[in-house]
């Protein structure tokens, strides 16, 4: 069974920094579309990143375009979201996700319905 296990999450005060890590067991970086989902108390799970296959074409949400930057390394089948320039509004659980290349739009991140493996989360606080 594929395992997704994300870390790295933290407080951290506005302007600073945090790297999340998503660890891909039975899974092969390279030939999935990962992306990282947040979601904040009451509100809907939202695609804020997405890195695809082969290309490696990567999509932002405009929340976080420029401040957030989504990676991989296949070799070791860890896919991470380096966030800079935090807010309190990134205040978040934080979502690794996966599925398998097909044929998802390049102009925006994965949705939550695109989905089909989840990681456990992980929580990023950001205080003013």
């Amino acid at each position: 069974q594929v395992q997704l296990v994300e870390s790295g999450g933290g407080s951290v005060q506005a302007g600073g920094s945090l790297r999340l890590s998503c660890a891909a067991s039975r899974y092969t970086a390279g030939n999935a579309v990962f992306g990282w989902f947040r979601q904040d108390t009451g509100k809907e799970r939202e695609g804020i990143a997405t890195i695809h296959p082969f290309s490696g074409v990567t999509v932002y949400a405009p929340s976080v375009e420029g401040r957030f930057t989504i990676s991989r390394d296949n070799a070791e089948n860890t896919v991470f979201l380096q966030m800079n320039s935090l807010k309190p509004s990134d205040t978040a659980m934080y979502y690794c996700a996966a599925t398998p290349a097909g044929r998802f739009s390049l102009s925006r991140p994965l949705r939550a319905y695109e989905v089909i493996y989840w990681g456990q989360g992980t929580q990023v606080t950001v205080s003013s």
